[in-house]
């Protein structure tokens, strides 16, 4: 085949991959867009062996086969509520893979160029970090590895591991092959440290920046290989990877700086104790109470956080919806920008239990309407409704947006505990005169909730 033909298949397969993230920006088009960029990646490996006259393909069959029964079983296994370690694990996957071809690449060269030598640098580098920061962030959100690791001099260090792996990337570039796996190993140290002390409350936009972070990798293994479509499809997600992260930032009211080295979650960043917040203001409430309200609402605000999801309490949350909805009550769902452990975890797991995707409202769409709230139903949050967020001078959530859940009639809020979020810090939402306890795990608490309904009605 032409050239001329393999570049028009990958200029066609680079369309499907724009076509393809256009989709995902809307849940209504997320599948045709998935479908979309699946095409789009066929349609550029196609090209690719034909291209490179792979056309025996034993290999290549083979690792189709074992690449889709992995992709089958994990698509089966995984839960929803399990999908940001998931997505963790795809970010370092394709740091690593990037970074691994582009030093093979390195191997079979012959007289490299300076171009091919610092595009191997660069995917080395950006693949190594993103592959064991990946790591991190996977055992972190599986509670393998729990709390802060911090120690004096800890930025100092990560600035000379920075410089050390750009030292041994020049000197690749200048003509030492063999610098390359000790950049390497120097750039994997440096994505181990840069993770470690970060809290869980910023995972969300941990994981978009790795996620930006493996699509640079490939875009620069794409220079390694002189691979337009690699170029593409790479550039392609590291600046959707880049924009995401800095939505997650806006919406945490935090720069990408402090989310790094700002340590939040390593301990309560309040001089007000539980107590103060707590003492002798909680309203504790119960299912038939709650099922009272319902009675006499018109208008309920349902506000999911990652208690919902390690709950999987999102069917419970459908039916109880459809329930009031049925007695002609108005049901929406307040989404906050980084309810969970992902950005969208709590749209994709109300879409899997099949919440029409236009109750799905954001916050900035949301906020106006708690005013004509009857009952806000907060089920497993907790910082994104905190109104320290707004009243503190300083903290970690101080100015961050949230939802104003406070300004409706009642609030109802559905939690283990009064144990504080990721960010250490009390709520006084809990002690609002307006608002009521209901303490039990997030979908037994639902299923309570659904059973008083019908029996009220």
């Amino acid at each position: 085949m032409s050239a001329t033909l393999i570049n028009f298949a990958y200029l066609v397969a680079s369309v499907l991959f724009i076509l393809g993230l256009k989709g995902l920006t809307h849940p209504r088009t997320a599948v045709r867009g998935n479908l979309l960029g699946a095409l789009g990646m066929l349609l550029a490996i196609v090209a690719t062996l034909v291209d490179q006259r792979i056309l025996s393909g034993e290999y290549i069959l083979l690792g189709v086969v074992v690449g889709a029964l992995v992709g089958m079983v994990l698509a089966v296994k995984i839960p929803l509520t399990s999908m940001p370690e998931l997505v963790a694990v795809f970010n370092g996957l394709g740091g690593g893979a990037s970074a691994l071809v582009a030093g093979a690449a390195l191997i079979e060269a012959q007289a490299p160029s300076y171009q091919f030598t610092a595009a191997t640098a660069a995917s080395g580098i950006i693949g190594a970090v993103t592959f064991w920061g990946s790591i991190v962030a996977f055992l972190k959100l599986m509670e393998v590895l729990k709390g802060l690791v911090r120690f004096p001099g800890q930025q100092f260090c990560n600035g000379v591991l920075v410089l050390g792996s750009v030292g041994l990337g020049a000197w690749l570039v200048l003509g030492e092959p063999d610098a390359f796996w000790a950049m390497v190993g120097v750039a994997s140290l440096l994505g181990l440290l840069l993770v470690l002390p970060i809290g869980g409350a910023d995972m969300p936009v941990v994981i978009a920046l790795l996620n930006s972070c493996s699509g640079l990798a490939a875009a620069a293994t794409g220079f390694v290989l002189d691979n337009n479509v690699l170029i593409v499809a790479g550039s392609l997600v590291g600046a959707s990877g880049l924009i995401l992260t800095q939505i997650m930032c806006r919406a945490m009211n935090r720069s990408l700086g402090n989310v790094f080295f700002g340590g939040v979650g390593a301990e309560v960043a309040s001089g007000t104790s539980d107590d103060e917040v707590y003492a002798g203001k909680i309203k504790s409430t119960s299912a038939e109470e709650v099922a009272l309200l319902f009675d006499t609402a018109r208008r309920v605000v349902v506000v999911p956080g990652y208690g919902m999801a390690v709950a999987q309490a999102q069917h419970a949350v459908r039916d109880l919806a459809n329930l009031l909805e049925e007695r002609g009550v108005e049901v929406e769902y307040a989404i906050h920008p980084v309810a969970g452990r992902m950005p969208g975890h709590m749209n994709v797991l109300l879409a899997e239990a099949e919440v029409p995707y236009d109750k799905l409202v954001e916050m900035d769409r949301i906020n106006p309407t708690f005013q004509q709230t009857d009952v806000a139903l907060i089920i497993g949050a907790n910082d994104v409704v905190n109104p320290l967020a707004r009243d503190a001078d300083s903290g970690p959530i101080a100015g961050m947006p949230i939802l104003d859940v406070d300004n409706a009639r009642t609030v109802v809020v559905i939690k283990r505990s009064l144990s504080p979020g990721f960010a250490g810090l009390p709520n006084p939402l809990f002690a609002a005169e307006n608002a009521l306890m209901f303490f039990g795990s997030a979908k037994e608490a639902v299923l309570d909730l659904v059973a008083a309904v019908k029996e009220s009605g």
